[in-house]
C-alpha cells in the first residue's frame, strides 16, 4: 500500500527548491512575474506527481489511501463527463455513519460510492478516518483534504477552482464543519441530513452553501437546527447582499433518508466557480485552527477559537475592519491590488502602511510550498503590525 506522509515536507522542498532555476529575481514586472509563476507551479507539480501516481496506482483490490502519521484516509473515485485536462471538477463525497461498528461505516462507505452522479469531474468518495461521531472533522483531516485536492490537481487535471464538498449525515456533519474553516478551498459546498453543532457561518461569505434535511428528521433535532441554521443564513445574507449566497430545503414529508431529491444540489453546486482572491474576507478561527485563510494568515502562536478578522479591499487600499491578532500577512497578486502602484493598508482611520509592495519569485515558492495550491501561489507579501488588537 503505498502512502503520503506528512513528514516528507521536508525532502520534498528540497527536491522543489533544486528545480527552479538558480538565480530569483526581486522586483519582477506583472509579466515576467506570471511567467515566474508558471515555472513555480510546473516545478513544483514535477516535485508531487510521481508521489501522488504511485497512491493512485494502487495494487488492485487495495484502495488509495492517503497517511497522516497513524490515520488513514482509503478512497474510491470514479471520472465522468470528457472535460479537458486541466478544467475538471472535484466532487468530495462523504459517507454517513458515525460511532458504530466499523463494518457499518464501511457499508454506508459504499453506499457513498454511487449516491450521486456529477455529469462531469472526479467523484471522490473518501473513507472516514475514525469510526466516531465526529468522525469528518476531527483535526487530521484537513490536511489530508489538502492533499486530495492537490494529488487530483496534478495527476487528474483537475481545475483548483472547481473543487466541490458534499456530505450526507455524519458525512453532512462534516460539511457543517469543514465548509466555514476550509471555505477558501471550495467553490461550493452541500449539507446533507447532518447536524451544525456549535459551528459559526460567518467565514462562508464567499463560499455558495445548501443545507437539505427532512422536515420529519427529529432525531437530535436536526429538522429544528438545519432550518434555524438557514435563517442565520438568512439574516446574513440580508446583511450583506453580494455574499453568502446559500439555499435551504427542509423537504416535507422526508425523514433522515430524503429519497434523492438532495442529489440537485449537484447541478446547482456545478454553476460555481471558487474565487480565491475576494475582496472581502470574514474569517473567525473554528474549533480546528488554521493559519492562512484565502489571501491572508496570522501569527500561529495566536490563533485561537473565536478571534476574528475582517478586511475589505476598495480601491487599492485594503481595509482591516477588524484583527484580533498583532499582525496580518497579506499575500498579494494583481487580482487582489495593482501592485504597480501604492498599496495602502488602513485600520480605525490610520494608514498602517503606504508603498508599493515588489512581486518576487521567493515570495511565490514559499507560498506555493506552504499552500499546494496553484492560485494561492503569490507574488507578493506585505505584513503589517496591527495596534490595539485586544
Amino acid at each position: 500500500m503505498h502512502t503520503i506522509r506528512i513528514k516528507m515536507q521536508a525532502a520534498l522542498t528540497l527536491l522543489f527548491m533544486m528545480m527552479l532555476p538558480a538565480t530569483a529575481q526581486e522586483k519582477l514586472s506583472k509579466e515576467d512575474a506570471e511567467e515566474k509563476r508558471v515555472e513555480v507551479i510546473n516545478a513544483w507539480k514535477k516535485a508531487k506527481e510521481t508521489q501522488f501516481r504511485k497512491i493512485l496506482e494502487a495494487k488492485e483490490g487495495t484502495p488509495p489511501t492517503i497517511y497522516n502519521g497513524k490515520d488513514s484516509l482509503p478512497f474510491w473515485y470514479a471520472s465522468y463527463g470528457n472535460a479537458p485536462f486541466g478544467e475538471r471538477s472535484l466532487w468530495i463525497s462523504m459517507h454517513g455513519g458515525g460511532g458504530t461498528t466499523h463494518k457499518f461505516n464501511d457499508g454506508q462507505w459504499n453506499n457513498q460510492k454511487r449516491l450521486y452522479k456529477p455529469t462531469e469531474g472526479i467523484y471522490v468518495a473518501p473513507r472516514a478516518p475514525w469510526n466516531a461521531w465526529n468522525m469528518w472533522f476531527q483535526e487530521p483531516i484537513d490536511k489530508m483534504f489538502e492533499e486530495l485536492i492537490q494529488m487530483m490537481v496534478v495527476c487528474k487535471g483537475v481545475n483548483p477552482n472547481k473543487v466541490y464538498l458534499m456530505g450526507y449525515s455524519a458525512g453532512g456533519d462534516g460539511v457543517w464543519r469543514l465548509a466555514p474553516r476550509l471555505a477558501g478551498h471550495f467553490a461550493a459546498a452541500s449539507m446533507m441530513a447532518g447536524h451544525p453543532g456549535d459551528v459559526g457561518l460567518q467565514n462562508l461569505r464567499n463560499l455558495p452553501f445548501m443545507i437539505w434535511c427532512g422536515a420529519d428528521d427529529s432525531a437530535y433535532n436536526r429538522n429544528m437546527e438545519c432550518a434555524k441554521r438557514g435563517e442565520e443564513m438568512d439574516a446574513l445574507q440580508e446583511k450583506t447582499p453580494e455574499g453568502y449566497i446559500h439555499q435551504t430545503h427542509i423537504l416535507e414529508g422526508k425523514g433522515h433518508w430524503m429519497d434523492r431529491e438532495d442529489a440537485a444540489a449537484l447541478s446547482w453546486m456545478e454553476k460555481f466557480v471558487r474565487n480565491p482572491y475576494p475582496q472581502a474576507l470574514v474569517w473567525c478561527q473554528e474549533e480546528v485552527l488554521c493559519e492562512c485563510f484565502y489571501w491572508i494568515s496570522v501569527p500561529r502562536e495566536e490563533i485561537m477559537r473565536g478571534k476574528e478578522v475582517r478586511i475589505r479591499v476598495k480601491k487599492n487600499t485594503i481595509h482591516i475592519e477588524r484583527c484580533d491578532y498583532s499582525s496580518l500577512t497579506l499575500y498579494l497578486n494583481d487580482s487582489i491590488v495593482n501592485l504597480d502602484k501604492n498599496v495602502k493598508v488602513m485600520k480605525d482611520g490610520k494608514v498602517l502602511y503606504k508603498g508599493k509592495v515588489a512581486r518576487s519569485e521567493r515570495v511565490m515558492t514559499e507560498t506555493m510550498e506552504q499552500r499546494g495550491d496553484p492560485m494561492y501561489c503569490f507574488p507578493a507579501q506585505l505584513v503589517v503590525d496591527v495596534p490595539s488588537h485586544q
